[in-house]
């Protein structure tokens, strides 16, 4: 029953999303987002939790504020998901900086790329837009609810954007695409029941290694990616120069390294616009 509730809220977002403008439908969705943060207590403890853990917020009414903005923004990112082509097509909407190191990297078919971010702004955007240069692969794993994945997949618009399923019997499957020259985009803010523990504002949380170990292995060049939003429908997509990790011969603490740094620059895009960010889930446990 509640698959099914999920599933005619969210036919009925898209209905707004048909019907409405785009940067009114981005509001609508945004209404629905904090809708939904009223109806989920559950999630909303977990948020607020979060919030406090990380010292954005000074007490329980703030960090509801927080939480309320985040919950918004994920509405949006599903609107503009789907209406990302309004977006990737028009320069005044979507602000890029690119370092050189990275544009040569992305303008070499035969070099592959790792791509890392978090859940902030809209990660989608930034896959998609990256896509132009060369195939973009992402992880996921299943949604809750099917009825509902098989409605969102089948309304984002994907160019050479394709998601990969995050468990699968074929090790070398990461290998082979950056061995063909494509992208592979990672999060790296999700609990991780085998990963290393780093900090994450100043606490430790279960981290996954691929991108690191993948980096180290395979020496392929490594960024990290901020697509912030300015506005409904509007960002601004930036890139960090190629992270390089002196090898040290100790593979792990090398990995440790890489990884502290990608924490410390997702913290710093949290930073700066706290509402932004997926606080609904456990980082920390």
């Amino acid at each position: 029953m509640l698959h099914l509730l999920e599933y005619w809220a969210a036919r009925l977002a898209l209905f707004g999303v048909d019907l409405l403008p785009p940067p009114a439908a981005a509001r609508w969705a945004a209404g629905l987002g904090s809708l939904w943060w009223t109806a989920d207590r559950p999630r909303r403890r977990v948020a607020i939790s979060n919030i406090l853990r990380a010292g954005l917020a000074g007490d329980a009414r703030q960090a509801r504020a927080i939480g309320r903005g985040a919950a918004s923004n994920m509405g949006m990112v599903l609107v503009e998901s789907m209406k990302s082509s309004l977006v990737l097509d028009d320069p005044e909407r979507l602000r890029v900086d690119i370092p050189g190191d990275v544009a040569a990297v992305l303008e070499d078919p035969d070099r592959g790329l790792i791509v890392v971010s978090g859940h902030f702004g809209n990660w989608e955007i930034a896959g998609q837009w990256l896509s132009r240069y060369k195939p973009v692969a992402g992880i996921s794993r299943p949604m809750n609810n099917p009825r509902v994945q098989e409605l969102a997949l089948g309304r984002r618009q994907r160019r050479a954007f394709r998601m990969i399923p995050k468990y699968d019997p074929d090790p070398g499957r990461f290998l082979k695409l950056l061995g063909d020259g494509e992208i592979l985009a990672l999060l790296v803010d999700q609990h991780a029941r085998q990963g290393i523990d780093v900090p994450f504002f100043g606490h430790p949380a279960k981290t996954h290694t691929t991108a690191a170990m993948l980096h180290l292995v395979a020496r392929t060049p490594l960024t990290f990616a901020v697509c912030r939003r300015t506005a409904p429908m509007t960002f601004e997509l930036s890139l960090s120069p190629l992270i390089e990790q002196q090898r040290s011969g100790d593979r792990n603490a090398d990995a440790e390294a890489i990884l502290r740094t990608l924490n410390s620059l997702l913290e710093e895009a949290i930073r700066r616009d706290p509402d932004q960010y997926l606080w609904g889930h456990r980082r920390w446990r």
